[in-house]
């Protein structure tokens, strides 16, 4: 699992101080973390930077979409 010591965690502006959030951490060095807000010590995904950036693409999309 790729090292996230010193990630910078961020909440989505959009979350609206809500409950239900996940946050980003996008400074690491060739990988993206993605936790539970609500569970920072516990597990988090790791993306590669290229593929995250389609899943935001691909997201931004689908919301245009709509």
């Amino acid at each position: 699992m790729p090292d996230l010591t010193g990630a910078i965690w961020r909440k989505s502006t959009r979350s609206n101080n809500g409950g239900n959030c996940v946050e980003v951490a996008d400074n690491t060095p060739g990988v993206v973390g993605l936790r539970d807000s609500k569970d920072p010590s516990g597990p988090a995904l790791t993306f590669s930077p290229a593929a995250w950036a389609s899943f935001v693409r691909a997201t931004k999309a689908a919301t245009l979409s709509r």
